[in-house]
């Protein structure tokens, strides 16, 4: 018998020098992670003293920076603005331009100053073109304090958005293990378990050579189609099956042609119904406001917008989010100055007004009538039942399909509103004594007659 030499030694070295270096490189990379996680607690925590220690300097011990904060928003926020110039001057820095007691009599009645002939109150009327600025009686020194310690605290900066943050965490030095590293070491690891695999199997054939073993050859099978082919059971059923699938798919892509539901054009001017009707709580009816009276709910006029936005020239830095930043709401709120022809800084229009190009979102087909008054007025529909969560929606998309069936569904489901609606107060009488029931549905009505929407 022939004497074999031992040929496990390097497969069992590449194994263990495997485990090994993944054993090492796990045990440095969860290291490294928690040494990033608590410098990076400890980073946080530092900004943050930093923050509360620098906005407590900064207002000087004025008073209470969050009550002067709701004091600002409902008596001054019309007219000024912490840290840029709006009907008044910017207030950011007053306490240093100003003194304590000229502010507080300015605050409580600066008509009274003025005609005093104070020189800093007659240069600011005439600076903001005589603006009479509406005397605040009522307001104690210790609000007024809180006021300003409100508008004394430092800009805060833009939120940081994930992209960036991300960089920056991929590119600092010991700010934790880069993916590239970890998919490097992962890959090196498949690696070396392929070759070991490789020389195990090679090991195991020479063994087998050198013992006088022979390896039978697999014998060939007939392929696995013509075994199919030939069964013409089979044929017949998979013929079947795929005449049917065809016939499915091609009924429902059918009838998905002209639904477009989830479309989401990009208008030219980014609106934010997530900041309007979301966060400021504005009425859907304040824009569109024909959706009372009219068939349609109408494109509000630019004028409309101009009602708040001649005052409003950028967005609260909390209102950034990661996607979209303070600086790109800026820049969407100056086109709309552009489109207006709108001078921030004199206040007044250049009378160039340019057109905006706004994508229409919903369309129904020229066969179908909507009516908005009807179903908004009469029946008090909310807008959200067919066009979604419009108050958290960054970008208005589509929401339901508008199809018929969706309109007919509604229908036969929606019970008619007839609590102090005189509109149905009869028929509600006549028809409550047909059906022997007290709500009765749009259906009930008539409403899934062909001529109701179709004529």
């Amino acid at each position: 018998m022939k004497k074999v030499k031992y040929r496990h030694s390097t497969s069992r070295l590449l194994l263990l020098s495997v485990a090994f270096f993944l054993s090492f490189t796990v045990t440095g990379i969860a290291q490294d992670d928690a040494s990033a996680d608590a410098s990076q607690e400890q980073q946080e925590q530092a900004q943050g003293e930093e923050q509360t220690a620098g906005a407590a300097a900064a207002t000087g011990g004025l008073g209470d920076p969050a009550n002067g904060k709701s004091l600002f928003n409902s008596l001054c926020a019309a007219c000024h603005k912490p840290y840029s110039e709006s009907i008044g001057p910017a207030l950011n820095g007053v306490t240093e331009r100003r003194d304590m007691d000229w502010l507080y009599q300015w605050i409580h009645n600066s008509t009274n100053l003025i005609a005093s002939g104070d020189s800093e109150a007659v240069a600011v009327f005439e600076e903001y073109n005589e603006t009479v600025m509406p005397p605040f009686p009522q307001l104690t020194e210790a609000q007024i304090n809180d006021i300003l310690a409100y508008v004394e605290q430092p800009k805060p900066e833009a939120p940081v958005s994930a992209q960036q943050s991300g960089a920056e965490g991929a590119g600092g030095g010991g700010q934790g293990v880069s993916t590239n590293l970890i998919l490097g070491v992962l890959a090196f690891v498949l690696l070396m378990l392929l070759a070991v695999l490789f020389l195990v199997n090679k090991t195991l054939r020479n063994f087998a050579a050198a013992s006088g073993v022979v390896i039978p050859e697999k014998p060939k099978r007939k392929p696995l189609y013509k075994s199919f082919v030939e069964n013409q059971f089979l044929v017949v059923v998979l013929a079947v099956v795929v005449l049917l699938g065809v016939a499915y798919y091609g009924y429902g892509y059918m009838m998905q042609v002209g639904v477009d539901q989830g479309y989401q054009p990009i208008q030219p001017i980014h609106f934010s119904h997530r900041i309007h009707a979301g966060d400021n709580q504005i009425e859907c009816k304040f824009c569109h406001s024909s959706a009372r009276t009219s068939k349609t709910s109408g494109i509000p006029s630019l004028n409309v917008c101009m009602n708040c936005h001649k005052s409003i020239a950028e967005v609260a830095p909390e209102t950034a989010t990661a996607e979209f930043t303070k600086e790109f709401y800026d820049k969407e709120i100056a086109k709309l100055y552009e489109a207006t022809g709108w001078e921030p800084g004199s206040r007044t229009y250049s009378g160039e007004a340019k057109p905006v190009k706004w994508v229409r979102l919903h369309n129904l087909p020229d066969f179908a009538y909507f009516n908005h008054s009807q179903h908004v007025s009469v029946q008090g529909t909310q807008c959200q039942t067919c066009h979604g969560p419009v108050e958290e929606m960054e970008v208005m998309y589509q929401h339901a399909p508008l199809t018929m069936g969706w309109c007919v569904n509604c229908h036969r489901e929606t019970k008619v509103n007839m609590v102090g609606n005189e509109y149905y107060e009869k028929i509600h009488e006549e028809l409550a004594k047909k059906y022997g029931v007290e709500e009765v549905t749009a259906a009930d009505l008539g409403g899934i007659e062909c001529g109701k929407c179709h004529y």
